[in-house]
């Protein structure tokens, strides 16, 4: 491990936190940007981040300034008008340290060009970025991502405590939608098409949960045959309106996503879908939540001595059944539907 003492920690006048994304990784970086809050009340802390995810940031006593990494605008030819000004801009932060949590060659560049008097990154970052490192924190890379974000923080001097605090903003209500009667919310939809849930599995859900209500979001993009009980948001609503249905609904049945690691930091009514995934790796960080995985139902809790079969499979019609018996009591039906 390189370390270069330029300065004292305890003394850090300013830090950039280095994740522009994805959405659950801006998720697990928040507990430890809590630690580095507690740990340097004083630091003027700016967070470099996609501005599709910054909405995410809104309100957050961690974080003093943005600063935008617009990807999209540095593509095609047009790329150096918008690139050049925002080089410039980063040079200007000169932060103390810069901590780089996304671990790729182009963010410890990023840390780089912003003028910081030290960097830090973490040893499963790719190869050429530790070359850039001024200290690296040695990190299970098997383990989960926040507890690999703590570690980077415990190198930069933050002090890791039993009670972790993941600053998550109230959301944005939605217009014309009650919360009342009680909802389930479903999230069916991933990047990866292996990881989505079929058009069966979501209406045998609206089904399988009738008279209940079922609120279904993500962007997809194909359709569904909403049920009666179905409520369709999917290519409708804002990441803040997303926050606040997950606030108020009394479950949320999600695919491993970022939406799915949103809710493990507010509730822990929440199961999580595991098709391919490692739960244990990518799993929702909150012990009372729960996971599915092979047809196996557990809490988050019972992971480290459970025995999951390692190899994955599409989540099926039939599957959801077992889901539907653990939602069930846990979701008062209105009197007027039943």
């Amino acid at each position: 491990m390189a370390v270069k003492n330029k300065f004292t920690l305890h003394r850090l006048n300013s830090i950039l936190i280095i994740k522009p994304g994805s959405l659950g990784d801006v998720v697990h970086t928040l507990p430890a940007v809590a630690l580095l809050r507690e740990s340097y009340p004083h630091a003027e802390i700016t967070w470099l981040i996609y501005p599709e995810f910054a909405p995410l940031l809104r309100g957050n006593p961690d974080v003093n300034h943005v600063h935008f990494f617009p990807r999209g605008e540095f593509r095609g030819i047009g790329a150096p008008t918008s690139l050049l000004p925002w080089l410039k801009k980063t040079r200007e932060i000169r932060p103390d340290l810069a901590l780089d949590f996304q671990g790729l060659v182009r963010s410890a560049l990023i840390a780089k060009i912003s003028g910081a008097k030290e960097i830090h990154g973490m040893s499963d970052a790719q190869a050429g970025s530790r070359w850039i490192y001024d200290r690296v924190a040695k990190v299970d890379r098997t383990g989960h991502a926040v507890d690999r974000y703590l570690k980077l923080a415990e190198c930069a001097g933050a002090r890791i405590d039993k009670s972790l605090r993941c600053s998550i903003p109230s959301g944005d209500p939605l217009p014309r939608f009650d919360a009342y009667p009680p909802f389930v919310l479903l999230h069916p939809f991933a990047r990866g098409e292996r990881k989505s849930l079929s058009n069966g599995v979501i209406e045998e859900f609206c089904r399988s949960l009738a008279p209940t209500r079922v609120v279904v979001v993500g962007q997809a993009r194909r359709g569904i045959d909403a049920l009666e009980n179905c409520i369709n948001l999917t290519n409708q609503i804002s990441l803040l309106q997303l926050i606040w249905l997950i606030r108020v609904a009394q479950f949320f049945v999600s695919v491993d996503s970022g939406p799915m690691h949103i809710a493990a930091a507010v509730t822990g009514n929440l199961l999580s879908i595991h098709t391919w995934s490692n739960p244990r790796r990518i799993g929702p960080y909150n012990p009372a939540a729960w996971i599915w995985k092979h047809g196996q139902l557990l809490h988050v809790c019972e992971l480290d001595t459970a025995r999951i079969r390692k190899r994955g499979r599409r989540f099926r019609r039939k599957d959801v059944s077992l889901v539907a018996e653990l939602i069930r009591p846990l979701v008062p039906l209105d009197p007027m539907l039943a």
